[in-house]
C-alpha cells in the first residue's frame, strides 16, 4: 500500500512538473500577451509613432480576421525615450508585472542590450528587434530572434563598391557615441580595410546632441570625400545640412539607421546625395503594387496619415511572430514557438524585404541589404540586393 501511495505521489509530482514546464506566461486559453518598447517620447518618437501604428493595424486585423489557434493578441506598448534605463524599467514591468509571452520590435540597440537580460531570465524571447546590430542574434541565445542584415553587414559589403564607384580616397565616419554608433563604426572599418582603405577621420557624439559644428570640421579639415553615418534622425540632418552651409560636400552613406522618409520631410532638399542601406521599401503610394496601396489605405484609413518604411517594420515584424505563433500549435510555449521559428522560411512580400530562413542555430533571417540614394527629396533604389 506504501508503494502504491509512494508511486502516487511521484507521478503526481512528475505531472505538475511537466505541466509548468509546458506553461508559458502570458499565454492563456483565449490571449496571448506580449510587449513591445518603443520611443516615443525621445530623439526617435518619430519611429516609436510609426512603429506602434504598423502593429496596432496588425493587432486589429487579426483580432478581427480571427484569432491564432483560439487566442487574440494583446499588445502592451512601454515608452523608454531610447533610455537604456528607462528601457529596463520598461521590460521589468512588461516581463514581472504585466507576464508578456515575447518582446516584440523593441527599438534601439543601447535599449535592447539594457533590456535583454531582464527578459532572459524569465525565459521571454526577444523578437525581430528594430535595430540590426548584430548583439541581436550574437552571440547565440535560444531567445534571440532577429530579422534582417546588420549594420556592419550593410557597411561592409556596400563600402567597398560605392568607394570604388565614386573614387573616394578620404572616407571619415561620424557615429553615435553607444552601441549603435559603435557597430556602424566597425562595418565602416571593415568596408574600407576590404577596399584596400583606413579611415581617414573619426568623430562621435553623445546620444541626444543636436550640434555637430565641430565634428564636421574636423572631417572638413582632415579632406573627407566620404562620410559614413553612424546617425539616425536629427544626428543625419544636423550633420548633412551644418556641412552643406559650409561648404563641406562629400559623398554621405548612412545605414538602415538613416533610411527613413523624416530625413527629406525635416532636412529638406539639403538632404539630397544622401545614400543609405535598407531592406523594405519606404512605400510611396503613387509607386506601389495594388496590394500595398489597398495596405496603405487601411493605415491611413485608421491613423489619418500615410504609412512609412518604419509602420512596415512594426506591421510586418508582428505579423511574423503571428505566423510562428500558429505554427507552434495550439499548445503554445516558448519552446514550441522557438521550434516552429527555426523551420520557418518567410518569403519576400509587398513591401521588399529579401526571403529570411532560420534554423537550430540560425535565429536572424537574412544578411541582405541593397543601396537607396535621395533624388528630389526621394528615395530611390541604386543598387539591388546581391546576387546569391
Amino acid at each position: 500500500m506504501k508503494l502504491k501511495t509512494a508511486l502516487t505521489l511521484a507521478t503526481l509530482a512528475l505531472a505538475a512538473t511537466v505541466a509548468h514546464a509546458q506553461k508559458a506566461q502570458g499565454v492563456t486559453k483565449d490571449e496571448i500577451v506580449i510587449g513591445t518598447i518603443q520611443d516615443l517620447s525621445g530623439p526617435i518618437a518619430g519611429f516609436g509613432k510609426q512603429i506602434r501604428f504598423g502593429m496596432l493595424l496588425r493587432v486589429d486585423e487579426l483580432n478581427e480576421q480571427g484569432p491564432i489557434h483560439g487566442r487574440k493578441l494583446k499588445l502592451l506598448i512601454e515608452d523608454s525615450g531610447y533610455d537604456p534605463k528607462k528601457a529596463v524599467l520598461a521590460a521589468q514591468k512588461l516581463v514581472n508585472q504585466d507576464k508578456i509571452f515575447a518582446m516584440v520590435g523593441h527599438i534601439g540597440t543601447p535599449t535592447n542590450n539594457a533590456a535583454m537580460p531582464v527578459q532572459f531570465a524569465k525565459n521571454v524571447i526577444n523578437f525581430y528587434p528594430i535595430t540590426a546590430a548584430r548583439e541581436m542574434y550574437e552571440p547565440f541565445h535560444r531567445l534571440k530572434i532577429a530579422g534582417g542584415s546588420s549594420y556592419y553587414d550593410q557597411m561592409r559589403v556596400i563600402l567597398p563598391t560605392l568607394i570604388k564607384e565614386k573614387g573616394a580616397t578620404k572616407v571619415c565616419t561620424i557615429y553615435q557615441d553607444d552601441d549603435f554608433g559603435l557597430e556602424v563604426l566597425r562595418g565602416a572599418e571593415a568596408g574600407v580595410k576590404a577596399a584596400g582603405m583606413e579611415l581617414v577621420e573619426k568623430t562621435s557624439y553623445k546620444r541626444g546632441a543636436t550640434d555637430f559644428s565641430s565634428q564636421v570640421a574636423r572631417m572638413n579639415a582632415a579632406g573627407c570625400d566620404m562620410v559614413v553615418l553612424g546617425t539616425i534622425i536629427r544626428e543625419t540632418i544636423g550633420t548633412i545640412g551644418t556641412a552643406r552651409k559650409t561648404g563641406f560636400n562629400p559623398t554621405f552613406v548612412g545605414t538602415s539607421a538613416a533610411y527613413t522618409d523624416l530625413i527629406h520631410k525635416l532636412g529638406g532638399k539639403a538632404m539630397d546625395g544622401l545614400y543609405a542601406a535598407h531592406t523594405a521599401q519606404h512605400p510611396y503610394l503613387d509607386e506601389a503594387s495594388q496590394p500595398l496601396r489597398f495596405w496603405a489605405n487601411k493605415y491611413k484609413t485608421k491613423f489619418n496619415e500615410d504609412p512609412t518604411v518604419f509602420s512596415v517594420y512594426g506591421y510586418t515584424f508582428l505579423d511574423n511572430f503571428i505566423k510562428a505563433a500558429q505554427k507552434a500549435g495550439p499548445n503554445l510555449t516558448t519552446d514550441s514557438f522557438i521550434k516552429a521559428m527555426e523551420t520557418m522560411t518567410i518569403p519576400t512580400d509587398m513591401f521588399g524585404a529579401p526571403p529570411a530562413t532560420f534554423g537550430p542555430k540560425k535565429h536572424w533571417g537574412s544578411d541582405l541589404s541593397r543601396l537607396s540614394q535621395l533624388q528630389d527629396q526621394r528615395w530611390k533604389i541604386v543598387s539591388d540586393y546581391p546576387k546569391p
